[in-house]
């Protein structure tokens, strides 16, 4: 299993009959247990405003449409066990941070706790009421060095929101086990460079929302998600632009490379950087299906 398979995974359930992307725009799927290369991948479209990503308000603006939608994807198969399913959630319904330590614990009973103090005041709500979800990232070449900090990818969902996808699933008769997102899913498409110093950024647009990791090699150093106004060009380079100059700044090497995904045909004007379109040998990722495609490929890897 490949580190971003690691740390896509909110939960860790055996894999699933069924996996659902939610967005704004419909429900990406698949059923991976039919044993079909592609795993049967499909899309089915809302209607607009049925689905509306946010990380405090409830996201499913029309449940009994996206239920009726449901049951069209998979129908019933007149046995009354729920059948499992993974769920990816839209990239702005969550937060991912990259949390840096000088130390942490090793029993996970002091970790947990220790990470949601550090989260407290940079999520809008109650880190009580959350579902958290963390990956401790190895250090290179397995040693930590001296003055090296850990660095912890963390996951936060308002339990309210996680609690109505899962309802939503359950009245359908699935068993939401597994839970991620869809830029967190995507992961695992990218590709860890050659040169193992490296630092890219990837770039994911699904409708407003931009999502923005910084990777250097095969660790997570920076995550934002971004409700743009317009998504035009030049608001994205207003976000992109502050992001190159974090990354020379912080990690001290420019991002030479930009991975794409959502972007009219596959590109980006006006970055002076490498770019390319992110790939995947299921099908072509795009704003509403990659995190889908992604979870395909670290099932299988």
């Amino acid at each position: 299993m490949s580190i971003w398979s690691r740390i896509s995974k909110l939960v860790k359930d055996p894999p699933p009959e069924h996996v659902f992307e939610f967005s704004e725009a419909g429900i990406a799927f698949a059923h991976p247990s039919n044993g079909q290369n592609g795993a049967g991948t499909g899309f089915a479209p809302f209607e607009p405003g049925t689905l509306v990503p946010s990380p405090v308000e409830d996201n499913l603006r029309r449940p009994e449409a996206i239920a009726s939608l449901l049951s069209q994807i998979a129908p019933p198969n007149g046995t009354k066990k729920r059948r499992p399913a993974a769920v990816i959630l839209p990239d702005y319904a969550a937060r991912v941070s990259v949390l840096d330590f000088v130390s942490f614990p090793s029993a996970p009973e002091e970790q947990l706790p220790l990470i949601r103090f550090r989260l407290k005041k940079t999520i809008p709500y109650d880190i009580d009421s959350a579902a958290v979800s963390y990956f401790v990232q190895p250090s290179k070449n397995g040693q930590k060095m001296p003055g090296q900090k850990i660095e912890v990818v963390a996951v936060t969902v308002a339990l309210e929101i996680v609690a109505r996808y899962e309802a939503l699933l359950r009245g359908a008769n699935f068993h939401p086990g597994e839970v991620t997102t869809s830029a967190l899913a995507a992961l695992n498409l990218y590709r860890v460079p050659e040169q193992s110093g490296e630092v890219v950024i990837f770039a994911k647009l699904a409708g407003r929302a931009l999502s923005l990791m910084v990777l250097a090699g095969d660790s997570v150093k920076l995550f934002r998600c971004v409700d743009l106004e317009g998504a035009g060009e030049a608001e994205i380079l207003s976000v992109l632009q502050p992001t190159f100059a974090y990354v020379e700044d912080e990690l001290g090497t420019p991002a030479r490379r930009l991975v794409l995904c959502g972007f009219p045909n596959g590109a980006l004007a006006g970055v002076n950087r490498e770019t390319e379109a992110l790939r995947s040998r299921l099908g072509s990722p795009g704003a509403f299906n990659a995190g889908l495609l992604g979870y395909l490929e670290g099932v299988e890897n």
